[in-house]
């Protein structure tokens, strides 16, 4: 089968809002060509990026009033900030040490099917984790995302999306050297009480990890499961 042509981009550390902005802009173009009919070559593009602030974005089904469990004069004190935003899922958190993945594809070139499409994200980071740290990576039933299930269930991975003609936004939360301490003080998307999120870092023992490695793990781990090539 012909691979399809990305074209990929690091942002490096860039604030939520802005780099939210910008694939936006991304986002609507595509869009734009497609009500156009106009032909491009590209299926799209795969963004990475590592938010340099400690951030709480809130999907569309968020309830800040029940996930949230602090108050706005604590994330003062803790340097964070509140989002909404127009991804699904509900309240996760962002920040240094974390990898941001955002593909921005048009579908038309794969598949017109987002069961598909989530269960391929997952496998993405499944397939990263196994392949380089020979951690198993697991789905959960009726919860999108990546978790481990080696001893207590804990989520390593969460994913968010937004589709508009079969053209997608947001994507992955991976963390890796991520301060876990900021996801005590809200219910992330798809956790309960005997569940809890990790990290890379956590997961190898406290071994801190390379981003810039990570990042060339991980897009080895995308082209081969989307059957992609970056440009």
């Amino acid at each position: 089968m012909e691979k399809k042509r990305i074209l990929f981009e690091d942002l490096g550390k860039k604030e939520y809002v802005t780099t939210f902005n910008y694939q936006k802009r991304i986002f609507n173009n595509i869009i734009q060509k497609k009500i156009n009919k106009i032909f491009y070559k590209e299926a799209g593009y795969l963004i990475f990026v590592e938010h340099n602030h400690h951030i709480y974005t809130i999907g569309k089904n968020g309830k800040k009033n029940k996930h949230l469990l602090v108050s706005s004069d604590f994330l003062k004190k803790i340097n964070a900030t509140i989002c909404h935003t127009d991804r699904g899922g509900d309240i996760t958190y962002h920040g240094p040490g974390q990898l941001i993945i955002y593909p921005i594809l048009d579908l038309d070139y794969f598949f017109t099917d987002i069961h598909k499409y989530l269960r391929l994200l997952e496998e993405v980071i499944i397939h990263f984790l196994w392949n380089n740290y020979g951690i198993q990576g697991i789905r959960k039933k009726g919860n999108t995302g990546v978790w481990l299930n080696h001893g207590k269930l804990r989520k390593i991975c969460a994913i968010g999306i937004k589709i508009s003609r079969w053209v997608t936004m947001h994507g992955l939360a991976l963390n890796i050297n991520t301060n876990l301490q900021y996801f005590n003080y809200i219910i992330p998307c798809g956790i309960y009480e005997n569940q809890k999120v990790t990290s890379l870092k956590e997961e190898l023992k406290n071994f801190e990890l390379s981003l810039n490695d990570v990042k060339c793990r991980v897009k080895k781990s995308f082209k081969k499961i989307f059957n992609v090539e970056f440009i």
